[in-house]
């Protein structure tokens, strides 16, 4: 076999250790690259020359100050007291469950962060108010992907990143709308559907949160002044990032012992290897032979509508950030070149969409965790199932969203 179809059928093992398994597929991905890279000639270092070194610097920044924010209490303090402006009016919280998640996950932690510190209070809210406990997992779990995507958070940079790396780079507010707008669709369609169960009576006022201490203010206010860095001045996100996180570590507001051990190591891995796994298959070859086998399940006007559709049914049991987006964006160029047509942004945009859209599912982090936030076993066995039904009609909504508005909206 060329070397081509070796490193193809390594990744596509490598997707599917990463639907079938539990094994973090980082660490089969690096194994797997070592191994193209020898059947390919390479030696070992032009193979370790394949790591990521600038994505991990920037993840490990990133994950570090939000997990020095964790540990201080800071995020579950903005949590609460997020919640609690929604106010009285029961009709009012599920549309504020989605813009807290939203903006939690907007800046920085990333949805798994947000809807695992949002989920446990929107569920004690909403039980005390009638809310239906589908129509709060929706709102969570959409707000949360749909700020998931902000060039300051992690998920952001792996596409942002994975983007750039074939040229198509620069369009972090796109990247960042376009899947916004799609989860605020779908989640405005839950909203309009299921409000009606909501009984029109005020709500209970959640408990006041307690008081900010002095470290929570000063870790807010540098995170502030972090975002600011990176949005104006064009800080580099993780180095800044690791700024940040010194800072609050030197001037006693974090610990850097909780924070480090806070930090998700296993994602950064997994992220990376596949990554690494990724490059030494391009070089080998083997996306180029990818790019031409999907090509001939598409047409350049249906292109889009494939592509999101293709990682939707991946996405939705396997990991987003860790293996889709890593893998697939750098296939866009290539696919638009095979088709014969077609926008690339518009199809790395369709990939982003695509395949955030399913991860309400149970069977992905995201709406497990909300799954997990619901005490009663029988109403979580009940949610579990509403859940993934959503997640897997979410492959064919994603899929039509994109079909008619990604080449549009690329275009912008």
């Amino acid at each position: 076999m060329t070397p081509a179809v070796v490193s193809l059928l390594a990744l596509l093992v490598a997707i599917a250790i990463s639907l079938a398994s539990r094994v973090n597929v980082g660490l089969i991905a690096i194994a797997l690259a070592w191994s193209v890279g020898v059947y390919d000639g390479k030696p070992a270092e032009a193979i370790v020359a394949g790591f990521p070194t600038s994505l991990f610097v920037t993840l490990a920044g990133v994950t570090l100050l939000f997990s020095l924010a964790e540990a201080n209490g800071t995020i579950a303090q903005l949590a609460a007291r997020l919640t609690g402006l929604a106010g009285a009016r029961a009709r009012l919280l599920p549309p504020m469950f989605f813009l807290i998640a939203c903006a939690l996950s907007t800046l920085g932690p990333g949805a798994i962060p947000a809807v695992a510190l949002i989920a446990p209070l929107a569920f004690a809210t909403a039980a005390s108010s009638g809310i239906p406990v589908f129509l709060t997992a929706l709102m969570v779990a959409n707000g949360a992907n749909a700020g998931n995507l902000s060039p300051v958070s992690a998920v952001g940079v792996i596409a942002n990143s994975r983007m750039a790396s074939v040229g198509l780079g620069g369009h972090e507010l796109k990247v960042w709308a376009a899947n916004f707008l799609a989860h605020l669709f779908v989640a405005a369609v839950a909203y309009a559907v299921l409000v009606r169960r909501i009984p029109a009576r005020d709500a209970t006022v959640p408990d006041r949160p307690p008081h900010v201490t002095r470290a929570q203010w000063l870790t807010m206010a540098v995170v502030f002044a972090w975002v600011a860095a990176v949005l104006v001045l064009s800080a580099p996100l993780g180095l800044s990032a690791f700024a940040a996180a010194v800072f609050l570590v030197v001037s006693g507001a974090a610990d850097d012992t909780g924070g480090i051990k806070g930090m998700p190591w296993s994602a950064i891995l997994m992220v990376c290897g596949v990554a690494m796994l990724v490059t030494t298959a391009e070089r080998a070859g083997g996306l180029d032979l990818f790019t031409a086998l999907l090509a001939k399940l598409a047409t350049p006007d249906t292109l889009n509508g494939v592509i999101a559709f293709v990682t939707g049914v991946i996405s939705s049991c396997s990991s987003t950030s860790g293996v889709v987006l890593p893998t697939f964006l750098p296939t866009a160029p290539g696919l638009v070149q095979q088709v014969g047509g077609g926008d690339p942004l518009a199809v790395a945009l369709s990939i982003n969409v695509g395949s955030s859209l399913v991860d309400v599912s149970p069977l992905s982090t995201i709406g497990a965790l909300c799954v997990a936030a619901v005490t009663d076993p029988r109403v979580a066995r009940g949610l579990f199932r509403r859940m993934l039904i959503w997640g897997l009609t979410m492959t064919v909504v994603g899929a039509l969203l994109c079909l008619a508005f990604a080449s549009w909206f690329a275009r912008l």
